[in-house]
């Protein structure tokens, strides 16, 4: 049967449409790839898409970059023993979310809460109740918690207590810190520094802050190529640029003076609750700070009392510093020639142009020597040398003393003081400590005049700046002389009339005895301006001060100190709670008769590690070293100081051997030490107190583990 001509017609049509749609969808196919080639050839070759290179990318994604921390620098202080140090602490929270689970499908959230807040509760401040009601917050869809300030700034050792019992969903957060191991120590000279958001530290104070970009470094990274898992890739080229270490300051304070020094002024304070307080020891010979402190002060390490007072009193308060002021007067009297001491004036009152000087006793001792005047501290005497010379020539000793600027100590905020002058009546002021504002490192460096036979001193409290990363000085700073305001023969006569502050029958600075030293001084009571036109009134509104050297004839050492607006206890007089303080230090000083403005001549700690016990224990006692040996082994495992580090006179050091380690016998040691012999045993250490060590909770024998806590009471 024949097909119809429609149908052969419509087969046909349909097949001729077929090869045009495949012609065309080939052709459309062949573009495309074409087009889709030379795309790629494109970027193959430029590698570059919409301006973007692609090459630099894929560099990039497989690139990582690594900061390398730059430590730094540790501040020391005059035998080298380290005042602030970086260390590293870190940060805790635990994670509650129980979705939080490993590839492998382990917890990584608390599992068991009661164990968690045990463990925590043993080895950071805070209870086991504290602890668990973190752990339960009363949102329960919380993802994780932390744990306040018991959360912060964990130790290194007390983090590797903590993971050695095995908890789930506990995670430390490392961050870089500064230790301060000596607590309140000269806090405001040395300083203090915060952390940024990125992590780096920065001084806010003191040596932390007035050096900041000497101490802190550059931070060096590291560039490595990378896989998609994480893996170097071998041989890959690596970039990378290495840390430069902040450069490291030395100080001259004395470790053992500054930390009697704040025994001291604690307990000072803790009788008299004055407004503020200041002590300053300096070598008479070189201007080195031997040992300064305030109140109120803070501990850099805590944080603890940092509201109190943000100055540096030493150098940011200016104050009118009363009779301490009229030794100046004198030596002002005596070194232009206007002094004759066996003259004699009447004491009580002094008309000055229609206004009265007083004494400090209303009604004076009758008619005086100017020498036994200046013993009683009268201001009627003062006044009347101030007239005897002249104020201009007052006015150019004032200058000579370098009164009324700065003394540029190094630190940031110093004051220059101020002085009322116009009038008779505010020049005669002056001559005994009021209408003249000074600062407590002014009345150093003048005192310094007194004590050098003349020779002024700048005070100064750094030795030097090293760079570790070469071993070169950056800096250094040596005794300057400032000045010569008065003569040889002039200080000499100035300590004299001191001596007889001290040692006269009639003289007023008596408590200030050292039996077999000869002591030179000078006490000081003035009113405190009420910040305006006049003077506060009632008993707690005076700042009392005494400027002392010794020995008299040849001083060694200066010290300085003020009490603002004391609560006297009633029981002992000014003189008598500042003697407290002066007396024991300038003791302590003189024994030691340290060096502190220059580097000390001093042993550098050997290699004990792998000798004998026996053996190491009486080369370092031969040598004046006081030595503690832990465990019961025959060989030497560890020791503090390091091999190299320098040791102080009688310094102690710990020697740590094999077999079981039983607590020593703290007493007498400092806090430093049992930081230390703390560090070496892996023990949690809280001190209390300052000084040195009275109480321990561990007791002598024990056995000792990293489990332990340790506390000590110091005073």
């Amino acid at each position: 049967m024949k097909q119809s001509p429609k149908r052969t017609v419509t087969s046909k049509q349909v097949r001729r449409n077929q090869r045009v749609f495949g012609r065309s969808l080939l052709v459309l196919f062949t573009f495309a790839l074409v087009l889709f080639i030379g795309r790629f050839s494109y970027i193959a070759i430029g590698k570059n898409v919409q301006d973007v290179n692609l090459s630099s990318q894929a560099k990039k994604l497989y690139t990582a970059n690594r900061t390398l921390k730059a430590q730094r620098g540790t501040i020391y202080d005059a035998s080298n023993q380290p005042i602030a140090e970086d260390t590293s602490t870190y940060s805790l929270y635990a994670v509650l979310d129980k979705s939080q689970r490993t590839v492998a499908g382990k917890p990584m959230y608390v599992t068991n809460k009661i164990k968690t807040a045990r463990v925590l509760s043993k080895y950071l401040p805070i209870s086991q109740k504290r602890a668990l009601a973190y752990l339960t917050p009363s949102n329960s869809k919380a993802f994780q918690v932390e744990f306040g300030a018991a959360g912060q700034n964990v130790s290194l050792t007390t983090k590797q207590k903590i993971d050695r019992a095995h908890l789930t969903g506990l995670t430390f957060v490392q961050r870089q810190a500064r230790l301060y191991p000596n607590g309140v120590f000269a806090s405001h000279l040395i300083g203090n520094v915060t952390s940024t958001a990125k992590g780096q530290l920065v001084g806010t104070m003191g040596i932390e802050g007035a050096d900041n970009d000497l101490l802190k470094g550059n931070d060096g990274f590291k560039k490595v190529s990378q896989d998609n898992n994480g893996y170097q890739i071998p041989g890959a080229n690596q970039e990378a640029k290495k840390p430069r270490n902040g450069d490291n300051v030395y100080t001259t304070l004395d470790s053992r003076l500054q930390t009697l020094l704040e025994t001291q002024m604690t307990s000072l304070q803790n009788k008299t609750h004055a407004k503020t307080m200041n002590a300053v020891l300096m070598n008479a010979k070189t201007g080195a700070i031997v040992a300064a402190t305030q109140r109120p002060t803070f501990n850099p390490q805590t944080g603890e009392g940092l509201n109190s007072v943000w100055r540096n009193t030493l150098i940011q308060d200016a104050y009118e510093p009363g009779s301490t002021m009229k030794v100046f007067t004198m030596a002002a009297s005596i070194d232009s020639g206007h002094y004759n001491g066996n003259a004699t004036y009447q004491s009580g009152r002094y008309e000055i142009g229609g206004r009265t000087v007083p004494d400090w006793n209303p009604g004076g001792w009758g008619t005086i020597t100017y020498n036994k005047g200046f013993a009683l501290s009268s201001n009627v005497a003062m006044a009347h040398l101030e007239q005897q010379m002249g104020a201009a020539t007052w006015k150019k000793y004032i200058k000579r003393f370098k009164f009324l600027r700065p003394t540029n100590f190094g630190l940031p905020g110093e004051q220059g003081g101020s002085i009322a002058f116009n009038h008779t009546i505010e020049q005669a002021n002056t001559a005994f400590g009021q209408g003249i504002q000074v600062t407590a490192i002014q009345m150093m460096q003048g005192l310094s005049a007194i004590g050098n036979n003349g020779k002024m001193l700048k005070p100064y409290l750094v030795r030097k700046v090293v760079d570790p990363n070469t071993g070169k000085v950056v800096k250094a700073y040596r005794p300057q002389v400032v000045g010569h305001p008065i003569s040889a023969a002039t200080a000499k006569s100035v300590r004299g009339h001191m001596e007889d502050v001290v040692y006269k029958k009639y003289g007023i600075g008596s408590d200030y005895k050292i039996k077999g030293i000869r002591i030179a001084a000078k006490t000081g009571t003035a009113q405190v301006s009420d910040g305006k036109s006049g003077y506060l009134n009632g008993d707690n509104s005076y700042l009392y001060s005494v400027a002392g050297m010794a020995p008299a004839k040849h001083p060694k050492y200066i010290m300085y100190m003020t009490m603002k607006q004391p609560t006297l206890p009633g029981t002992e007089t000014p003189t008598q709670l500042m003697a407290d303080v002066f007396k024991p230090v300038m003791k302590r000083a003189l024994q030691e008769d340290t060096s502190s403005g220059a580097d000390q001549a001093s042993d550098k700690m050997l290699s004990y590690v792998n000798r004998s016990v026996s053996g190491s224990k009486s080369d370092l006692v031969s040598k004046g070293y006081k030595v503690t040996v832990i465990g019961d082994g025959n060989r030497v495992l560890k020791q503090s100081p390091i091999s190299g580090q320098v040791l102080m006179s009688h310094q102690r050091v710990i020697l740590m051997t094999s077999g079981t380690p039983k607590m020593p016998n703290l007493t007498g040691w400092s806090a430093s030490d049992v930081l230390r012999l703390g560090k070496m045993l892996g023990l949690n250490v809280s001190t209390k107190g300052n000084g040195f060590v009275t109480k321990q909770s561990i007791t002598v024998g024990k056995q000792v583990s990293q489990s332990d806590k340790l506390t000590v009471h110091l005073k």
